[in-house]
């Protein structure tokens, strides 16, 4: 029974995490004056037109991954470069502090129940709650983390190609059609999975750090 709702836990953690990822792109966009986003559909909330099938496996199994990247126009935005930048920067950042919603009321769980959770009908409702909290966590730090290594799809080329000269950018996106090879054989092989689980882990330990302070738990 632990299992399925782990696995459960970790679906619905996936399905926010991508959700609110891909709709903050899409936002931040819209807000920067270009209409593509809500022509195509993404300014949704219905996870369903946000997955990469790929990288929602990924997710799932490794708790590393990516979702569907949502069309942009940059020619509307005041300053391309700039805006590019915000709108790359808008999904990691969702992410971040979903994670740090969860941890918080992680947190106040813990304060409200003295550490001690009842047994019976209303103790299993506090436990899963507790492991979706920490599970959506989890997934939100490594989802937002993972998006910023500049790989094409990856938010993180995104951002890199704002920074970089012109001539360099498009030398540098020449090689955006292996750039989901690449993120088959980081996640296959555990190149960089160690680095990135510390950094997820030192975020997690972080964020624990600051709401225990704040709640006293």
């Amino acid at each position: 029974m632990d299992s399925v709702f782990e696995v459960v836990q970790t679906l619905i953690a996936v399905l926010v995490a991508i959700t609110f990822h891909e709709f903050a792109h899409g936002y931040v966009s819209y807000k920067l004056g270009d209409p593509t986003p809500k022509q195509t559909g993404r300014l949704s909330l219905n996870p369903f037109r946000h997955l990469d099938f790929l990288g929602t496996i990924c997710l799932m199994v490794v708790h590393f991954g990516w979702a569907k990247p949502v069309q942009v126009n940059p020619n509307y935005y005041k300053n391309p470069k700039k805006g590019m930048v915000l709108v790359a920067l808008g999904g990691p950042v969702m992410n971040f502090l979903i994670a740090l919603l969860s941890v918080f009321f992680m947190g106040v769980i813990l304060k409200v129940t003295g550490g001690q959770v009842t047994v019976g009908y209303m103790g299993d409702i506090i436990i899963f709650v507790y492991g979706l909290l920490q599970m959506l966590a989890i997934i939100n730090l490594s989802l937002g983390i993972f998006n910023l290594i500049p790989i094409p799809p990856l938010d993180g080329s995104k951002i890199l190609g704002a920074i970089l000269p012109q001539d360099k950018y498009f030398k540098y996106m020449r090689y955006e059609r292996f750039g989901y090879l690449a993120l088959l054989l980081i996640l296959s092989f555990y190149v960089l999975r160690t680095p990135l689980n510390m950094i997820m882990s030192g975020m997690y330990e972080g964020i624990w750090f600051i709401v225990s302070l704040i709640l006293g738990v």
